[in-house]
């Protein structure tokens, strides 16, 4: 599900491993992500983390038949997938190490997410991306802290409800992506991005990195539990119920026209 790999230098490369299911996230891919990112954070040996994707999508989002078996679930159910999703991208977010994302293909839904919890982006210029949630009748919710933080909520409001799907050079207009560029210099633009911090000293890059978030969008437990609410309050609803069905059934849902 997750291979985590670390060089001499310090580079630890993290990468997601499903490709036959586009990278999506189960609750074993999101265990296995929490789990890894939690060797990164107290090894002091990382100087840098590059977060990448094996197949042609860096990530689809949720699992839908994962979810589909939350909504299924009682209150407590519901709150404990809810919190592991919403655990892991603040353990992302908060790693001492710079987060350098990798995205050589399509990221949707939590794909986004991912992405905007990296310190840098380096894109594929054919990759896709969208907040594709309310498309089935979910919201955006557990990510939601982190993309209003990356975009900014005038340009977050332009894709975060539409579900409308954008280019690698629209999500570096919404501030998403650093570079985009052919899928062949991808490893090249990051081994740049990757020597740049392996020249300044790593405690340093450590706080002036806690220092940006500490100025940036707060993003607190109260926020935390305010996402998690939002993704359980849409999951028991009928709208979610319905567009995770007609996905599945390869129909459209009663509110497409």
């Amino acid at each position: 599900m997750i291979d985590l790999k670390t060089d001499v230098r310090g580079v630890a490369t993290l990468t997601l491993q499903r490709p036959e299911k586009h990278n999506a996230l189960s609750r074993a891919v999101i265990d296995a992500l929490q789990e890894a990112t939690e060797t990164i954070a107290a090894n002091t040996d990382i100087r840098v983390v590059v977060l990448g994707a094996a197949g042609t999508s860096f990530c689809a989002g949720g699992d839908l038949g994962w979810m589909q078996e939350q909504m299924a679930g009682d209150d407590a159910m519901k709150r404990g997938a809810a919190q592991a999703l919403a655990n892991v991208l603040g353990a992302l977010n908060t790693l001492p190490q710079p987060l350098i994302g990798r995205v050589q293909g399509n990221a949707f839904g939590g794909g986004v997410g991912l992405a905007c919890v990296c310190d840098i982006v380096i894109a594929a210029d054919h990759a896709k991306f969208g907040l594709t949630e309310t498309k089935l009748g979910l919201v955006p919710a557990t990510i939601g802290p982190y993309v209003l933080a990356r975009m900014g909520e005038a340009h977050a409001r332009r894709v975060l409800m539409s579900s409308r799907i954008f280019n690698a050079q629209e999500a570096i207009s919404l501030g998403v992506v650093a570079q985009a560029l052919p899928a062949a210099d991808l490893d090249a633009a990051v081994a740049v991005e990757v020597d740049a911090f392996l020249q300044c000293a790593p405690g340093a890059v450590a706080a002036a990195k806690a220092y940006a978030r500490s100025l940036g969008p707060v993003i607190d437990e109260s926020t935390i539990q305010r996402s998690i609410d939002a993704l359980i309050t849409q999951w028991s609803g009928n709208e979610a119920e319905e567009g995770i069905s007609a996905f599945f059934a390869k129909r459209k849902p009663r509110w497409a026209v």
